[in-house]
């Protein structure tokens, strides 16, 4: 069974510092700068989480070419081939942290939820976008429809190095990578199954970086 937890915990990290997390798979190795300043409560799980090792060994379990590649459920430590994963947890929730100025764009890492009504985020799962380019028409749509505004500089990075737009302020944003990008690429289009889980585990440990 996986390891369960009683609350979120307690304060770790000191939000005014630099943190990062180097997540290391058979594909490669990438760098993901980690937003404590902007997403305190969301850092500082995953910096318990990872310095607990409860990452070390969980696989990216859903891959979507040209959108995310997700990881981070327990569950997947032990799954059988085939099995659907997703529904993994550690016993709580984060509250969300959302902020107009971290958007979707290429290569962040933001936290995954369920349907809850308070948009709390998942206490251990997460994504990072890979996205694609989205045009100025594509952007006034999901401007209309969510009933939001972007930014010059923010629908000029969605067309010119592209993103998923259409999950801003609707999941935490908490960290982007600044190196090793290419890995994100090289996991998103490994062979899947119907589930979209890679036919081959893709395991991850996960160091952080003070």
């Amino acid at each position: 069974m996986a390891k369960q937890y009683a609350k979120p915990p307690e304060m770790v990290i000191d939000p005014k510092k630099k943190y990062s997390a180097v997540f290391k798979t058979e594909s490669g190795e990438f760098e993901v700068e980690l937003y404590a300043d902007k997403a305190p409560k969301t850092v500082n799980n995953f910096v318990f989480l990872a310095k607990d090792k409860f990452y070390d060994g969980v696989t990216f379990h859903r891959v979507v070419p040209g959108f995310v590649i997700q990881g981070g459920d327990p569950n997947s430590k032990t799954a059988a081939a085939g099995q659907p994963l997703g529904m993994g947890n550690v016993g709580y929730r984060v509250p969300a942290e959302f902020n107009a100025a971290l958007i979707h764009k290429r290569g962040v890492l933001a936290a995954a939820r369920d349907n809850n009504p308070e948009k709390a985020s998942s206490g251990c799962q997460f994504y990072i976008t890979q996205g694609k380019k989205y045009s100025d028409f594509e952007l006034d749509q999901i401007s209309q429809s969510r009933g939001t505004k972007f930014t010059d500089e923010q629908r000029t990075i969605y067309k010119e190095i592209g993103g998923t737009p259409f999950l801003d302020m609707q999941y935490t944003v908490f960290g982007e990578v600044v190196s090793g990008i290419e890995v994100v690429d090289k996991i998103a289009t490994e062979p899947r199954d119907g589930n979209d889980r890679p036919t081959k585990d893709i395991r991850m440990k996960i160091k952080v970086v003070e």
